[in-house]
């Protein structure tokens, strides 16, 4: 006798296997995004590491962004404008590429080679897209392109403007060396974290070759009560720029095209402006990661931090100034 199946015990047959397919994929994709955010850790690594070798070579750490330093708060559209990024190439394997950059001249007037458009892969983490996006604003940069990443620094517990009075690891304005953190510690305070991109090239955030907020600088936005070194002001908490931050306060941005998609892809921003609310500059640390972001520490450790952080503590973790050396979570 020959054994056939049946219409239906095909149609059974092929239930279950969707079945199966449907209870595999996400273990498949969960597997994926493990080894993504695994690389992505790495690559904060490497990026800390050149800082400190940076650090032990010159004595001291990168500026956050080549700016006029002898302005009395950071002003982003002064100096060459360059990134600490530009400053550590050479030390994480891209001297070529750090050797194509002319540092008299503004980011936006470099050479036709367009060092400031390359995207080198240690600054891709894959759980973004950022690859193939780039920064390309005719008021803003003139025509140049510049290639986005996912890496930026913490330049300051409050606003990227107040770094030189409120700093964090990275400042333009004051020589920076290991010792000036022994108070907080090394091992908790706050360096590197992830940032996310948009396919829009008027959006600024990413990219790494430009001292600018959400580019490759970030900002908590936690005020102070005092002037004297760093102490947060309970009034700021449920305002600050935690991990993944959909408000109230935004992304400040030169140039929020779009504002409308950016919110629906959970990167909101708004346009900066010289008076009024929007005078100020902040930016969140964003990942695609399930709740919170890769961060990377003084002392070169990487952790994971969640998008619930108790925000005082994050304050902390920023400063370097509040005399807390705090446990990292």
């Amino acid at each position: 006798m020959r054994w056939a199946f049946t219409l239906v015990e095909l149609l059974v047959v092929i239930a279950i296997i969707g079945v199966l397919v449907a209870l595999l994929l996400p273990a498949v994709q969960s597997a994926r995004e493990a080894g993504r955010r695994i690389q992505c850790q790495n690559h904060l690594k490497q990026l800390a590491l050149a800082i400190s070798n940076y650090a032990d070579s010159l004595q001291n750490y990168p500026a956050s962004g080549i700016v006029n330093a002898s302005l009395p708060s950071y002003d982003s559209k002064t100096g060459s404008m360059l990134s600490w990024t530009t400053l550590i190439l050479p030390y994480f394997e891209q001297k070529n590429l750090h050797d194509q950059f002319n540092f008299n001249v503004s980011v936006f007037a470099q050479a036709s080679t367009n060092p400031q458009a390359v995207q080198p892969p240690g600054l891709l983490c894959p759980s973004d897209t950022a690859r193939n996006r780039f920064f390309e604003n005719a008021a803003l940069t003139g025509g140049k392109r510049l290639g986005k990443g996912n890496y930026a620094a913490f330049v300051s517990p409050f606003h990227i403007e107040n770094q030189n009075q409120y700093p964090a690891a990275l400042t333009s304005h004051r020589p920076r060396r290991a010792a000036d953190m022994a108070a907080d510690g090394t091992s908790s305070t706050l360096l590197l974290s992830e940032v996310l991109t948009r396919r829009q090239p008027q959006d600024q955030r990413g990219a790494w070759a430009v001292a600018w907020c959400g580019a490759s600088q970030l900002a908590f936005d936690m005020h102070s009560s005092t002037t004297a070194g760093f102490a947060p002001l309970a009034a700021s908490l449920g305002q600050t720029q935690v991990p993944n931050c959909q408000g109230p306060n935004l992304d400040m941005v030169y140039d929020c095209a779009d504002a409308a998609e950016a919110q629906l892809r959970r990167i909101p921003c708004s346009t900066w402006a010289s008076t009024g609310s929007f005078n100020y500059l902040s930016a969140a640390p964003r990942s695609l990661h399930t709740g919170g972001v890769n961060v990377a520490y003084v002392d070169g450790h990487i952790s994971f931090i969640t998008n619930n952080i108790d925000e005082t503590l994050m304050a902390y973790l920023v400063s370097i100034e509040d005399g807390q050396a705090v446990q990292t979570p």
